[in-house]
């Protein structure tokens, strides 16, 4: 049952995704080619997963969780068009395909990450929920992107590069929690408020997804030391080469497989009182804990 709500949510975003996305075919051509291949070539779609499972808590018609799912995924597009610039963590491969600024160019790539951003509003602005809702949702999702969520995480990981051993591992927590954490958060806060979930509800939704995006990027840093390319899809090693203070570096490989279980735990907990409905989340926290890619 769990595993064929995934492939239905799968299935459901790519389509949206590919419906959202400008046609190729229409100028300018190459600047919406490179958004689709941003956006089209593969990827987890963990985000817009989380949204639909957290809205399936509460009843909420898919119908409503699309525009959510959406906007999210291409936030998370644009984040890593940028993310794999040569300005910042100069990445040749992502997701098995050469990355945009690769397969286009850097300036192309820009516009590509600035347009996906802008494309993720516009799709919350026609999502077909109430007024003080749809407010409540671009709320979320701005807060997660900007100088207090990802992008500021992702300034304090440009500061720490070459810091491996001046960063304690409650600062690479905070970074995380903000680079990697505000999104998935914000993925599993929006599914929760088209549901109508109460303030309770959303505390304890908050605490499972504060766990997850912490799991996701410690199992993101272990795959980093023990993937290879053709599994992962990506440049394996990068963060030793650009001396990042990682969970495995601070921690060392026991105790940060040890800190995955203790997230896992977390998850658990939180969701707890969600009973056997929950269990499209708990399946995804543990996918984040367990992946291989």
């Amino acid at each position: 049952m769990v595993e064929a709500s995934m492939e239905s949510w799968r299935a459901r975003v790519d389509a949206a995704l590919a419906v959202a996305l400008p046609s190729p075919d229409t100028s300018p051509q190459r600047l919406h080619a490179a958004m689709r291949h941003a956006v089209l070539l593969g990827g987890k779609r963990m985000r817009p997963m989380l949204v639909y499972a957290t809205g399936a808590l509460f009843d909420a018609d898919a119908a409503r969780l699309d525009g959510a799912a959406v906007a999210v995924e291409l936030i998370h597009a644009y984040s890593l068009v940028h993310d794999d610039l040569p300005a910042m963590d100069d990445d040749a491969l992502r997701r098995g395909q050469p990355t945009v600024h690769v397969a286009f160019d850097d300036a192309t790539a820009i516009l590509a990450g600035d347009a996906l951003q802008s494309l993720a509003f516009q799709a919350l602005s026609l999502a077909p929920v109430e007024p003080v809702v749809a407010v409540q949702l671009m709320r979320t999702l701005a807060e997660a992107a900007g100088a207090g969520g990802m992008c500021g995480g992702q300034a304090l990981d440009l500061d720490a590069t070459g810091a491996a051993t001046t960063l304690t591992v409650a600062d690479l927590e905070r970074l995380h929690s903000l680079k990697t954490g505000a999104l998935i958060r914000a993925a599993v806060r929006m599914g929760a408020l088209v549901g109508g979930a109460d303030e309770a509800r959303l505390a304890l939704l908050d605490r499972y997804a504060a766990a997850l995006g912490l799991a996701f990027q410690v199992r993101d840093d272990i795959l980093d030391v023990e993937g290879d390319s053709a599994t992962l899809g990506k440049t394996p090693g990068k963060d030793a080469a650009q001396s990042k203070a990682t969970f495995p570096g601070l921690l060392g490989m026991t105790e940060a497989r040890a800190r995955l279980d203790e997230l896992g735990h977390a998850m658990t907990d939180a969701l707890a009182s969600f009973g056997e409905r929950a269990a499209p989340l708990a399946a995804l926290g543990e996918y984040a804990i367990r992946r291989a890619n």
